[in-house]
């Protein structure tokens, strides 16, 4: 019999605990200049290193991360992806973020476990019909999958959900997006990462900006923890904390950063084959491939940049989520988790050049970040590589707050995504 020397390859690094694997990217020591310093090592970070290196050919590219790459938002997070927004800007950027999703795992070579499950927006009211019939329709003119359905089709296809009447949020229909779904959160970060750093961009862990040098409004370099770089083109990522980065170069965020929660069940067998959300109860409920009921809460309504959450909240969350799934009253709660999120006045993104030459921001995603993540990547990329906004993001201008040519996404992104 041939002997398979893969597999014994691998039983023999496993017993050696991994020893002498090569790392997924590198570590290298910080160098005293760049072309583009790209702050913030979460999925948007990483996806805008890896599109500048790719698509627009830069390659002397950092990233700076003050702690572990991928520690922050993209690790604290229910990893649910859509694109079913209501108006044309918001329903097109993340439209382009799902094409993406749907490539990722070929175009970065590494599996980031993509799985287009669907998703339910739950509606309690003849208003939230309204509100779900007009959004199906503007999806649907734009080309985007949604259908409108009434209960008993809700009940057809998620047998154990409760449409009693005579619970507190009867479930009168929902919206449904067949293409959305969820993805592995950490093989989203790390398979980035490993993209990028085959591309030569250069991913630097806990280096943590302490200043920015501004000279005559153009950006010159940044102090960190690690030495002083010169740069003169700074992308900032870094969602809760990107109003702390803002007043740093002397400029005020229209953000707000509160508190987001979110907790998982015990493993069970598969029981829960698609992704069901509700604005009106507040919460939001899928099955990771580990068996666990992923459940997110609304944001708090304090701001902190603290990462844990309010056990009142989860109590909410989980009677909310019980009255959906009687079933689920028998499942103990495993592990509970708070990430900071950046919100704006009009619930949509900030991918923007600011006053400073050579200065961008890309946050204000609220609690709808992860699903964006390579699409925000993307066009963020072509705005530092251009200094000029890419077409899908020109609306998302920090100017609209000026203009007052806002993109009022609350009703799309309700329950907080």
């Amino acid at each position: 019999m041939k002997k398979d020397y893969s597999i014994w390859k691998l039983l023999s690094q496993g017993l050696k605990h991994h020893e002498g694997w090569t790392p997924a990217w590198r570590s290298p020591e910080v160098k005293s200049s760049y072309d583009v310093v790209i702050i913030g090592a979460g999925g948007h970070g990483l996806a805008t290193a890896y599109y500048l290196a790719k698509e627009h050919g830069i390659k002397n590219i950092a990233v700076l991360e003050k702690g572990y790459l991928g520690g922050g938002n993209t690790a604290r997070n229910t990893t649910i992806v859509r694109s079913n927004y209501l108006w044309d800007e918001a329903a097109m950027l993340y439209e382009h973020s799902l094409k993406l999703w749907e490539g990722l795992t070929e175009d970065i070579n590494y599996n980031v476990m993509f799985s287009q499950r669907g998703v339910f927006n739950l509606g309690h009211t003849l208003q939230d019909m309204r509100d779900i019939e007009r959004r199906v329709n503007a999806n649907n003119l734009n080309g985007i999958d949604a259908l409108a359905l009434n209960a008993q089709e809700v009940k057809d296809r998620i047998p154990m959900i409760n449409i009693s009447k005579d619970t507190r949020f009867p479930i009168m229909g929902a919206s449904f997006q067949p293409r959305a779904g969820v993805a592995r959160h950490d093989a989203v970060a790390w398979g980035f990462a490993r993209a990028a750093s085959n591309y030569g961009v250069d991913i630097i862990e806990n280096c943590e900006v302490t200043a920015m040098d501004i000279v005559n409004s153009q950006i010159k370099g940044l102090q960190t923890s690690k030495g002083y770089i010169s740069t003169t083109k700074v992308g900032c990522v870094t969602a809760g904390h990107s109003s702390v980065m803002a007043k740093a170069a002397g400029i005020r965020m229209p953000l707000e950063s509160h508190p987001l929660q979110a907790f998982v069940s015990e493993s069970l067998k598969p029981i829960l084959d698609t992704v069901v959300m509700s604005n009106a109860v507040h919460g939001y409920v899928s099955q990771s491939d580990k068996g666990e009921l992923v459940i997110g809460a609304g944001i708090d309504h304090y701001t902190s940049y603290a990462q844990r959450g309010s056990p009142h909240v989860i109590e909410h969350t989980a009677a909310a989520i019980i009255e959906l799934f009687p079933m689920f009253s028998r499942v103990r709660m495993n592990r509970q988790w708070g990430g900071i999120v950046d919100t704006t006045p009009d619930a949509c993104p900030i991918i923007s050049k600011t006053k400073v030459k050579g200065l961008y921001f890309n946050c204000g995603w609220g609690t709808g970040g992860f699903k964006a993540t390579p699409g925000s990547g993307n066009v963020f990329a072509h705005t530092i590589a251009h200094d000029e906004p890419h077409p899908l993001n020109a609306a998302f201008t920090l100017d609209r707050f000026h203009t007052g040519h806002l993109i009022d996404e609350h009703g799309a992104a309700g329950v907080a995504h």
